[in-house]
């Protein structure tokens, strides 16, 4: 399971609108790609669709899709968000992280 803080609800809603998507009906893609300093790094979208491949949580009231490959990487993150002067914007509270980056975008296992 993944989960959505308030701030970062907040924040999706906001964004998912101004880019033209329903946070009611659309997604948050959530995912893992290879790179970043320490190897791994996280991904974040909107998606009007979700794929036989994709799992589906929905957690104050945002329907995140996660691809079963990255859900291994995933599972019990928290997805926050950080604003004002010192504020990093989305942030990935991850318990599998064994090592995370200076800015918070990369990790390792």
């Amino acid at each position: 399971m993944i989960k959505v803080s308030e701030t970062a609800k907040n924040k999706l809603v906001e964004l998912m609108s101004d880019d033209g998507f329903n946070a009611a009906q659309d997604y948050v893609r959530v995912g893992v790609k290879s790179g970043g300093c320490s190897g791994l790094s996280y991904d974040l979208n909107f998606d009007k669709n979700k794929t036989d491949d994709d799992k589906l949580f929905e957690d104050n009231d945002i329907k995140l899709v996660v691809d079963k490959k990255s859900f291994l990487y995933l599972v019990g993150t928290t997805l926050e968000y950080s604003g004002g002067l010192n504020g990093k914007g989305f942030v990935f509270n991850n318990p599998n992280a064994q090592r995370t980056c200076g800015c918070g975008e990369s990790f390792s296992l």
